[in-house]
């Protein structure tokens, strides 16, 4: 496929937007060098690139010494954004989401922001209707995100290793959809968890040494 000079300078300006966007989400505070982040601009812009070519249903910027998700991004991926069903944004310095983001990946089904600093989710989370996975762990959550009761396809919640010590049960268990549940590491107050077996239909997960709990949760 041959490429005009305008659509090349177009491409061009595009691709120089999206770099100044990501050079401002990555993480200053990690770089040793301005070397380093050259290359995490590249590395992020790389990996968008050939998911917006490929036409890939997963968008992974996992170690990608990100703080906030480049808004670029959205706009170089919207021809495909309602293809990616897989975001992978693990073990970054991410502290929120933002609206955007929300509202460009309207087709999640995974989203994995595990290792990051996050310690509440946007109320417009509870849009994505097709999310079956979320994975939460190693966060600063001190209270259970309550937006995730909402999420009538919402199947596994990976909440390991932050600081939950309260859980919502009530609204838990009218999740309909709601399978797995990871809480081990975190200082759960038990006393709420001795319910009768017909209530609790999900594995509830909370301590090491616990494989599941299906039903009853006695501890």
């Amino acid at each position: 496929k041959r490429t005009t000079p305008r659509v090349a300078n177009q491409e061009k300006r595009e691709t120089s937007e999206l770099n100044r966007g990501i050079s401002v989400a990555v993480s200053g505070d990690l770089l040793d060098s301005h070397r380093r982040m050259a290359e995490a601009v590249a590395q992020v812009a790389r990996k968008a690139r050939d998911a917006v070519d490929n036409e890939s249903d997963t968008l992974d910027l996992a170690n990608c010494l990100l703080n906030s998700f480049p808004e670029g991004l959205c706009h170089l991926m919207r021809t495909v954004a309602e293809k990616i069903c897989i975001v992978i944004l693990a073990n970054n310095t991410l502290k929120s989401l933002t609206r955007k983001f929300i509202t460009t990946f309207t087709q999640l089904r995974e989203l994995n922001l595990e290792g990051n600093y996050f310690h509440h989710l946007p109320e417009d989370i509870v849009t994505l209707e097709h999310l079956t996975n979320i994975n939460l762990a190693r966060n600063k959550f001190k209270e259970f995100p309550d937006q995730l009761t909402h999420l009538q396809s919402l199947e596994t919640i990976n909440l390991e290793a932050n600081e939950i010590v309260e859980l919502p049960i009530e609204k838990l268990i009218l999740m309909p959809s709601l399978k797995h549940l990871n809480l081990k590491g975190n200082p759960i107050n038990k006393d709420n968890l001795v319910l009768p077996s017909p209530v609790i239909k999900f594995e509830l997960i909370i301590s090491e040494d616990q494989e599941q709990t299906d039903a009853t949760v006695h501890l």
